[in-house]
């Protein structure tokens, strides 16, 4: 049995990201302590409430590929379905195969989607030196990071 697609919460807005909304989704993603380069409003999808940016996320164009990254939620509003919300709506909106690297601690989140782990090594060339970083720093500082791909249902 599968099981619902979460809804917003009341008052809660999906949308397209908008010029205006640049220093509210820098300020999660700092709050969030994820790397603040590559952010380009264009690539972004937020959510609204009252006319704050509550939440954020963004698909990334690769020559063969998206990243889906910088997915954040602010504090006072977790838990609430939003996180869930953006990433039903990230995975329909990708046009060619979706990767994501993240902490490993949230690898559950992501598998619940459809993600699953992938090897630096399987990756499409046009990701593998951006994510080739993050394994660097992987093996240096012992950071848990997870590199994985979104495999649709029908697909295996």
């Amino acid at each position: 049995m599968s099981k619902p697609s979460p809804s917003l919460p009341p008052g809660c807005i999906f949308r397209p990201a908008c010029a205006k909304d640049t220093w509210a989704i820098l300020k999660l993603i700092l709050i969030a302590k994820l790397e603040p380069t590559q952010l380009r409003w264009t690539q972004f999808r937020v959510i609204e409430f009252e006319g704050r940016v509550v939440a954020c996320g963004q698909l990334r164009n690769f020559p063969d590929a998206q990243e889906l990254g910088s997915l954040v939620v602010a504090p006072k509003w977790r838990n609430r379905g939003l996180g869930s919300y953006l990433m039903e709506n990230l995975i329909k909106e990708a046009e060619f195969p979706l990767y994501l690297e993240c902490m490993g601690w949230l690898t559950p989140f992501y598998t619940r989607f459809g993600f699953v782990s992938v090897s630096w090594q399987d990756l499409p060339k046009s990701l593998k030196f951006k994510f080739g970083l993050s394994k660097l720093a992987t093996t240096l500082f012992r950071i848990p990071l997870s590199i994985m791909t979104y495999q649709p249902k029908d697909e295996g």
